[in-house]
This record gives C-alpha cells, structure tokens and sequence, in this order.
C-alpha cells in the first residue's frame, strides 16, 4: 500500500444557490484552503475534513492499492494514470481537490488505544 498525495485546487461557493439555500454570510469552505496537501492512506490525514473524507475515501483507496497505474474509468474522465481528480459533497461550497498515487511506503503499523 502506498501513500496518495491530496492537494486543494480549489475552494468554491455556488453563489446562486447559497443566496437561495445558504445560511447568512456563508463563504467558501473554512475548512480548507487552496494549496494545502496531505498525505493519506487508509486512513483520514490529520486536519482533513470528516465530510470530505467521507466523499473522497473509495478514490484514495483505489490509488493507494495500485489503481493508478490505470486510468479510471476506462480512460473517459482523467487522462494521466495515477490521478483523480474529485471534490467534497458540498453541494453549496465544494472544494475540488487532486489525489495523485506516490511510491512512498504507508506506514501499516497497527497502535492499540488504551482503554
């Protein structure tokens, strides 16, 4: 299993459906900020957002198990192996972000919590 490298590409806001559905004042997302990278495997990096998490997940997964030395989705959505591009369910201000798989080793150590 390797590592898959997330950066934020970009932060955005439906402005025409936040004026219709959105709270008072909302803006691009908080959480994250155009340009942040993490480094992820199985599981959620530190600072990432549990939602976004959540919708993400399947495509790290896929990458950190070898899926990037195919395309996905028979070759008909990202024309670079290894790559995936995908964004957060936020249907008012998604953020887009790139998975890219990487060589680095995941570090599969299993650390009990006390209890």
């Amino acid at each position: 299993m390797k590592k898959v490298k997330i950066t934020i590409l970009m932060t955005t806001l439906n402005e025409e459906l936040a004026r219709e559905y959105g709270a008072v004042g909302i803006k691009a997302c908080p959480m994250m900020k155009e340009g942040d990278v993490f480094m992820a495997d199985y599981a959620k990096p530190e600072g990432f957002c549990d939602k976004a998490w959540k919708a993400i997940y399947q495509y790290v997964f896929a990458l950190a198990h070898g899926a990037g030395s195919d395309l996905f989705y028979y070759g008909d959505w990202i024309r670079k192996p290894g790559v995936a591009i995908v964004s957060c369910n936020d249907g008012l201000r998604p953020v887009i972000m790139k998975l890219e798989a990487t060589d680095i080793d995941a570090n599969l150590e299993y650390t009990p919590i006390d209890r």
